[in-house]
């Protein structure tokens, strides 16, 4: 295998390896199967540390071209194309790494829950646990930077602020908190290019939307937070939220009641509920790291080098069709619009479905990361059926159409149009909608729950199309 690698190049030459030999698969010249030259020949060959080697070798695994097949051997591996241009980017659909070390933790109190839930150590109350959950906007606020550089609206971090709560809120409701919450936010930036009012704006976003839910019943407070200036992790900002709980062991939704026999009721990821101040596209907050890049023209890479990471091929950065202002196909929202609208929470419609039909919910599954296929990670020989999913939103048929992701990839990524569900007994589903209703929340019944003989499996109907998943 020749390669060129050239030091007087900008591009590392970690990076020259990658995209080289990414090329080579591509144009066959290296096919299904072929040995790699080994770590320690390459290095030798070509005067370089190992570490470099190593390095250019396991992005090419991490995007689907390579597996290790021994010690420092390696293969060309059968590309998945829709998966190696997400992992290429630096990300993971399902967290499947993530998982293989967590899975061997303890699972706290009750193993098949939606949050680990522990003693309650903060108290010491025997018949209370506590529930302590940490997440973020992820890469959306790259895409809040990026309005804020071009319009100089510091407004846009307000949705930002809502994202990272909500992300926490809304897996705490599948374990059935109803009770106070205290949130604290950490903010990283990088201060030349977020000064404070980037800070500000997020700060007043946040308290604001704490104080519409506590209007609708949800006692979330601030605990403060903190902001660290940290230029050498970030070009922009990074926005992530900590919630903690204290509530009684026995208004534990444990997941163990999600069986056979049960009925799934979606909930609507878009429109306008009666606590949003505008229509909502569907987006959530998973997956705009794909639909940031694939949606973006590279207008975004030339004028901001600073909000992506410069070690991913140019081929995979901001390589779509659209900029920020530009109408999104099918809808009234702009590109941006639809991107940014803030992650919509389920809180004062779960809390009222616990408030006025307790015993009704056998399980809630909040479709975020692994977006619809989140459902596999939990309950024990289930084939969960959906075969009455809404249609989809504008915003992920366009994100389909720039990145030709295939739609099976779709929903491992993207809520598709409904990002709660809720698990009842078939003659309660109705119940669940007419409350949703209330709220001015589309619900409908997306499918149920059978049998499985062989471990958790999913059947995931998309127009003509039926897509089945395993763990």
């Amino acid at each position: 295998m020749k390669l060129e690698l050239d030091n007087d190049l900008s591009t590392p030459i970690f990076q020259q390896i990658v995209d080289q030999i990414h090329f080579k698969v591509n144009t066959e010249e290296l096919q299904l199967g072929d040995k790699l030259p080994s770590i320690r020949s390459l290095a030798e060959e070509y005067g370089l540390a190992a570490n470099t080697v190593v390095k250019a070798f396991r992005q090419l695994e991490f995007r689907g071209l390579i597996q290790a097949v021994d010690r420092s051997g390696y293969i060309v591996a059968s590309p998945d194309e829709s998966i190696g241009r997400y992992q290429a980017r630096g990300v993971s659909s399902d967290k499947n790494e993530v998982h293989q070390v967590v899975d061997g933790l303890d699972h706290g109190l009750f193993s098949n829950a939606f949050c680990k839930i522990t003693e309650d150590y903060l108290t010491g109350n025997p018949e209370h646990c506590n529930v302590i959950h940490a997440d973020g906007s992820g890469t959306k606020s790259i895409i809040a930077y990026l309005s804020y550089k071009e319009t100089g609206d510091t407004q846009v971090f307000h949705g930002i602020s809502q994202d990272s709560i909500v992300m926490n809120l809304d897996d705490l409701l599948c374990i059935g908190v109803n009770g106070r919450i205290l949130l604290s936010n950490t903010v990283n930036r990088n201060a030349l290019n977020c000064p404070g009012e980037v800070v500000g704006a997020l700060i007043e976003g946040s308290e604001n939307f704490l104080t519409k839910l506590r209007e609708f019943g949800v006692k979330i407070y601030s605990g403060g937070g903190e902001t660290a200036d940290v230029g050498d992790l970030t070009g922009t900002i990074v926005v992530d939220s900590c919630a903690v709980a204290v509530m009684k062991k026995k208004d534990v939704i444990t997941g163990d009641l999600i069986q056979p026999g049960l009925s799934i009721v979606g909930l609507s990821s878009t429109g306008q509920s009666s606590y949003e101040d505008k229509p909502n596209s569907g987006i959530g907050s998973n997956g705009l790291t794909s639909g940031r890049h694939d949606m973006l023209s590279k207008y975004y890479a030339e004028n901001y080098p600073e909000s992506f990471d410069s070690n991913v091929s140019s081929d995979l950065v901001y390589c779509g069709p659209y900029k920020l202002e530009d109408p999104l196909p099918e809808s009234d929202f702009t590109v941006g619009e639809a991107i940014l609208s803030p992650t919509r929470t389920y809180a004062p419609v779960i809390y009222k479905i616990l408030e006025q039909h307790p015993d009704l919910i056998q399980g809630l599954i909040h479709c975020s990361g692994g977006a619809q296929t989140k459902c596999l990670k939990f309950a024990d020989n289930v084939h969960f059926v959906k075969d009455n999913l809404f249609q989809t939103p504008p915003v992920f048929k366009a994100i389909q159409a720039a990145s030709e992701t295939p739609w099976k990839e779709m929903y491992k990524v993207f809520n598709m149009g409904h990002r709660m569900e809720i698990y009842c007994q078939p003659e309660e589903a109705e119940k669940v909608i007419l409350i949703a209703n209330g709220f001015n929340i589309d619900a409908q019944l997306i499918g149920h729950t059978d049998t499985s003989s062989d471990g958790n499996k999913l059947s995931l109907t998309h127009l003509d199309q039926v897509f089945e998943y395993s763990p």
